[in-house]
């Protein structure tokens, strides 16, 4: 069956030799989170994707020199802030996009699967009926093949799953942000083994975007800095994953990696703040609501992940 919002974003790359965007990352060490701030240079209209909140698991606080960066860039390129676009519920990092929404305005916005995100974790957490299963949280959802436009810079949603069921990648221009559906060559993909993820789902999802024209720039949501390699990075191309991923690259079968990546995910740790990122991030950002004390609770599940 023909993939239509491939075709469109391979089309939109193709065209976008002229109207490219400006990308400023800034790597916030702690959660190896790669944050983008992406902008037109004609319109100065831009996103922001993948923001950090600062947290400390010890004491429980919250504090906002990640997310504080961004405002200052904002601010001192004179940048009009659209959207703040979340490629999945991560589970690695809390979002500090409604900070960031009280600071520069825009929309916050994710994929429309994170209501199969929301109800699995939801559950887990038992947040009670207060909680609306249905994607509210968030400004926007986006489906699969949506268009829309920052400035002058045409975007195309492409809808990746196999790490979460709600991953999606964003083609702005001539550049992709892929989440966490791949890493950089040398470190390989993502694992499946969350609620909903499926790494046979995975393997098509990242086929897909390796499917884009092989001069697609390709930016990172994290870099762990593998053996070997001394600094991070986390920008390449369709075609430097295609050759050298060490997960995925040309002629590795569905099966092979499937085989793969389901052995070596029963080999991982849980990230070190998943039980309180997904709680926060599956409410686009936002905290339980305080209980009668006006204090704020996350929870942690004993003996449930």
């Amino acid at each position: 069956m023909a993939d239509s919002a491939l075709a469109a974003a391979s089309s939109q790359i193709s065209a976008a030799q002229t109207d490219t965007p400006q990308i400023k990352a800034f790597f916030d060490e702690p959660t190896f989170t790669v944050t983008y701030v992406v902008h037109d240079p004609e319109s100065r209209h831009a996103a922001i994707i993948d923001s950090v909140l600062d947290y400390d698991p010890a004491s429980g606080r919250t504090s906002f020199s990640s997310a504080n960066a961004l405002v200052a860039f904002v601010e001192e390129k004179g940048l009009a802030i659209d959207w703040h676009l979340e490629t999945h519920a991560h589970a690695d990092h809390l979002s500090a996009a409604p900070y960031l929404k009280e600071k520069l305005g825009g929309q916050i916005a994710i994929g429309e699967q994170i209501i199969t995100v929301q109800q699995a974790f939801g559950k887990l957490f038992n947040a009670g009926t207060d909680f609306e299963r249905n994607g509210s949280d968030f400004d926007h959802l986006w489906k699969d093949g949506d268009h829309f436009r920052i400035g002058n810079l045409d975007v195309t949603v492409l809808h990746v799953p196999g790490h979460t069921p709600a991953c999606i990648a964003y083609v702005i221009g001539d550049a992709v942000f892929v989440g966490d559906t791949m890493f950089m060559p040398d470190y390989g993909t993502a694992r499946a083994d969350f609620p909903g993820g499926d790494a046979r789902t995975l393997y098509q999802s990242a086929m897909r975007l390796l499917s884009l024209p092989p001069e697609t720039r390709l930016f990172m949501c994290h870099d762990y800095l593998p053996e070997g390699r001394k600094d991070y990075v986390w920008e390449t191309t369709v075609e430097a994953e295609r050759q050298a991923n060490v997960h995925i690259h040309d002629g590795v079968s569905e099966d092979e990696f499937v085989a793969m990546r389901e052995a070596r995910d029963k080999t991982l740790a849980m990230p070190r703040l998943i039980l309180p990122s997904v709680q926060v991030n599956m409410r686009a950002g936002h905290f339980p609501p305080a209980e009668d004390n006006g204090v704020t609770y996350l929870k942690i599940p004993v003996n449930a992940v």
